[in-house]
C-alpha cells in the first residue's frame, strides 16, 4: 500500500499516530470541524494583490518594511507557480516506494538562484511568542520538497502575519502586518516523512486519544 501525505497529514500524526494510521489506512478518519472562510477568503485575494506587484517587477511593501527583502523578488513563471499553489497539485515528491508527499505553497520569493518559502497568515490577535513556531514544520516541508524537486532555497522562509486593526468610517477593515524570518530545517522535514511512512508500514498504534478511542 502506497500513501499520500501532505503538512496537514503529518500534523495529524504529531497529534495523535493512531488517528493518523486509521485515517492514511482508510479505516476511520477523524471528524472535521467547521473550518472558518475567512482564511480562505484572505488567501485568494492576497494572491492576487501579490501577483499584481509580481506583474510590475515589485514587492509589497508589507515585506519591505523591516529591510529583509532586500535584493528579492516575486518568482515570475506564474504557471509553475499556479500548480504550487494548488491544493490538488502543489509541490510533490515520491519515493522509491510510490510514497507521495505534496504542499500546496502561498508564494516564492526569489534572491539570486535561490527560492524563498513565503506563506500568508490571517489571525484574530496579535501574535504570542510561540505563534510562528506553529508553522515551522509545515514551511521545512515545503522546504524539503522544492530541494526534492532540484531547487535550491535559503536557510530560511518568511511568514507574513495579517492581524486586522480597525474598521474605518467607510466600513474598511485595516490588517496589521507582520514579517517573521524563521530558519529552515530540512532535516528535521525529512526524518518526520520517514518516520510517518515507517509508521504507516507498521501495526495500528495501541495509545489513543479522544477521538479514537475504541476504534
Amino acid at each position: 500500500m502506497t500513501f499520500k501525505l501532505s503538512p496537514s497529514t503529518l500534523n495529524l500524526m504529531k497529534e495523535c499516530p493512531r488517528c493518523f494510521w486509521l485515517a492514511q489506512h482508510k479505516v476511520w478518519k477523524r471528524p472535521a470541524g467547521i473550518f472558518p472562510s475567512l482564511p480562505n477568503g484572505m488567501d485568494k485575494i492576497l494572491k492576487v494583490h501579490f501577483n499584481k506587484f509580481m506583474e510590475q517587477g515589485k514587492l509589497p511593501p508589507e515585506i519591505c518594511e523591516n529591510g529583509e527583502c532586500k535584493g528579492m523578488k516575486l518568482f515570475t513563471d506564474k504557471e509553475k507557480l499556479k500548480i504550487w499553489q494548488s491544493n490538488f497539485k502543489g509541490v510533490s515528491f515520491t519515493d522509491k516506494d510510490g510514497n507521495e508527499l505534496h504542499g500546496a505553497v502561498d508564494n516564492i520569493l526569489v534572491k539570486g538562484k535561490k527560492l524563498i518559502v513565503l506563506d500568508y497568515k490571517t489571525r484574530g490577535y496579535p501574535l504570542k511568542e510561540d505563534t510562528a513556531e506553529h508553522y515551522r514544520q509545515q514551511q521545512n516541508i515545503y522546504n524539503f520538497l522544492l530541494r526534492k524537486n532540484g531547487y535550491k532555497t535559503e536557510d530560511y522562509f518568511f511568514l507574513l502575519f495579517y492581524i486586522p486593526k480597525e474598521v474605518m468610517a467607510t466600513g474598511e477593515v485595516i490588517f496589521d502586518t507582520e514579517l517573521v524570518k524563521m530558519k529552515v530545517d530540512v532535516e528535521s522535514a525529512e526524518k518526520v516523512w520517514k518516520k510517518a511512512i515507517k509508521l504507516l508500514n507498521s501495526d495500528c498504534p495501541k495509545d489513543s486519544c479522544e477521538w479514537c478511542g475504541g476504534r
